[in-house]
């Protein structure tokens, strides 16, 4: 098979040293034979000028996809489909389960008087309340009950399960590591033996605990936040505040990120996301930046131009921009937009760039 491979690329005549000859495809097969292959050939496609991402831009409106989640829970329970979810499948990357090369997401549904199973991972995961209040997740010895907004993060090997004790159905939007994990062929899982974890703290004692100005003298110093639920309703006021005192990006908006209290830095080690306020009228200026981002409109609606492309959107939607393409924020009204990448991983690799 690598024989043929070589002797396939050698005839293609796309070669960056020149012409293959009879004697460099001879050569090329016979390497190969040997589990070998000339960089030469494959130079530029390995070290390019610049990003050349296969992701596309895509968007999945809300409006056309809840009922689809909602059918879900007519055909299979919570229990079954241990996570009830549908994936949001890059339109240039189907069937491989993620929404950029580093990022998984999709929507989960649990529905009235359900209970997702305890489980553990090595993969990081958030969560993003869409639709529905009451649902709780069980994260690590805490129940947190989540309201639309909510930013829940659920760290790396952490027990959790979720729950619903309300009369309406749950939908939020699932953010995981996945690829990058599986990229460093790194991930483990484990079910727990019981259904529901046993809860040692009560709802919102990380938030009290650790988002409060002050730190548990003593506390473990971790590379992630500590904190399990941030809850919008604390968070809008602050872009709020910002928006009026006029601190507002020429890309972005009035935007805060998701930080460690530890350390001021990125909620996970992995994944990276911020919360932007843009007020009625707002024109962006062009932006890009390596880490391919996913974007959700919680407030307002708007348009995003990628490349020349323009998408959309409004309550609820969600829109991935890929990476290294150039995007500007249009709105109608103030809205908020939400958004999330694996910034932090290629900043802790020394790799990640951006241009205004």
């Amino acid at each position: 098979m690598e024989a043929a491979n070589s002797s396939a690329m050698a005839k293609s005549g796309d070669s960056v040293a020149g012409a293959v000859t009879p004697e460099r495809a001879a050569y090329y097969e016979k390497i190969g034979k040997k589990n070998l292959a000339p960089l030469w050939e494959v130079l530029k496609g390995l070290v390019p000028a610049e990003p050349r991402t296969p992701c596309a831009t895509a968007m999945w409106r809300f409006e056309d996809v809840k009922n689809m989640v909602l059918e879900a829970g007519t055909l299979i329970t919570a229990k079954e489909a241990e996570r009830r979810v549908l994936v949001f499948e890059n339109p240039a990357l189907r069937g491989r389960s993620r929404i950029t090369q580093s990022l998984y997401a999709g929507l989960q549904l649990i529905m009235p008087g359900e209970v997702a199973p305890a489980h553990r991972h090595t993969a990081s995961a958030i969560r993003l309340v869409l639709d529905g209040e009451g649902a709780y997740t069980a994260v690590d010895g805490e129940k947190t009950v989540m309201r639309r907004g909510d930013f829940v993060i659920t760290p790396n090997w952490a027990p959790h399960d979720h729950g619903n004790t309300s009369k309406e159905p749950m939908i939020w939007l699932d953010v995981l590591d996945l690829p990058t994990v599986n990229f460093f062929d790194a991930a483990f899982s484990e079910h727990l033996d019981q259904e529901k974890q046993s809860n040692t703290r009560e709802d919102g004692d990380s938030y009290a605990r650790f988002g409060s100005g002050v730190l548990p003298d003593g506390a473990k110093v971790l590379n992630r936040s500590p904190i399990i639920n941030y809850p919008y309703a604390r968070l809008k006021p602050v872009l709020e505040r910002m928006e009026g005192a006029g601190e507002i990006d020429p890309h972005h908006g009035a935007r805060v990120r998701y930080a460690n209290p530890f350390n001021g830095g990125w909620a996970t080690p992995t994944m990276g996301a911020q919360l932007a306020m843009m007020p009625k009228g707002f024109k962006g200026k062009d932006y890009r930046s390596t880490d391919g981002t996913i974007f959700v409109c919680l407030e307002g609606e708007g348009t995003t131009k990628v490349d020349g492309e323009t998408l959309e959107w409004g309550r609820n939607d969600v829109f991935v921009v890929p990476s290294w393409k150039r995007y500007a924020h249009m709105t109608k009204n103030k809205s908020v937009l939400f958004s999330i990448s694996d910034r932090p991983a290629q900043e802790s690799l020394g790799i990640w760039r951006e241009q205004n």
